[in-house]
């Protein structure tokens, strides 16, 4: 069932949404190679902690961090470790929460360490784009839910990458994670709603350089690319208010 959500609802989640591109805005100036991805992670829940708001991920059905931390062929729900350092040239895809008195945020950016291949440059600008034509085909009158999967796929499959068919975007405000779901791709055996005032939606492409197919860890969490190539990821949680669409994660 997909929950319309009120104006006052709206109006928390924004907040919730504009605290959390703060932190998204603020990782590329403390990241640096050598670093472990549990320290990023530290630093993302020190930050909720000071601004008295919770992680939306932490323990969500299970899992054990504060953001969901992928490198290079990782695609989604990398687990923050110790171990794992982050080098020179790695794709680094952060995807993080905020649950501010239930009402909850969605946000990604694949950041690039330093300097990386051109081929893996491309790929996070393609998937960025896929992203933002995803945002404008969802505010378009009279739009679907898979007026956003198309115009994601059309981009990335022109430009020859795999398009993740195993995730997808999804509902979201009052909930992690809510109806409808987001395919990056159209299918006409899947659902497709049309848009309505009162919807907030994640919206996330997540882009591989070679294969779509993917294969989760032993761990029960990542998910990795069948080929080991890596994958960008960018999601923002927007809302259709009686003003129109609104990009919910940005900067107040």
């Amino acid at each position: 069932m997909i929950r319309l959500k009120t104006f006052d609802q709206i109006q928390r989640i924004r907040e919730a949404c504009q605290l959390t591109a703060r932190l998204m805005n603020s990782l590329p100036s403390f990241m640096e190679p050598g670093m472990s991805t549990f320290t990023i992670d530290k630093y993302c829940y020190d930050f909720m902690m000071k601004h008295k708001v919770k992680p939306a991920f932490l323990d969500y059905e299970g899992f054990p961090a504060t953001a969901c931390i992928s490198i290079n062929e990782e695609v989604i729900h990398g687990i923050p470790s110790k171990d794992r350092l982050i080098a020179e040239g790695d794709l680094v895809d952060i995807d993080l929460g905020i649950n501010l008195d239930g009402h909850f945020s969605d946000m990604a950016r694949t950041f690039i360490i330093g300097e990386t291949k051109k081929e893996w440059k491309d790929l996070c600008t393609v998937t960025e784009k896929c992203l933002a034509l995803g945002i404008e085909a969802a505010g378009k009158k009279g739009a679907r839910i898979q007026d956003i999967s198309g115009a994601v796929y059309k981009l990335a499959n022109s430009k020859g990458y795999g398009v993740v068919r195993d995730f997808c975007g999804h509902g979201v405000g009052l909930d992690v994670h809510e109806d409808p779901s987001i395919p990056n791709y159209v299918s006409s055996f899947m659902p497709n709603p049309r848009i309505r005032e009162g919807m907030v939606l994640a919206i996330e492409p997540m882009i591989n350089l070679g294969t779509k197919n993917v294969r989760t860890l032993e761990n029960g969490w990542t998910v990795v690319t069948a080929d080991g190539k890596p994958s960008a990821h960018f999601e923002d949680t927007i809302a259709l208010t009686k003003d129109g669409l609104e990009i919910l994660t940005v900067e107040a």
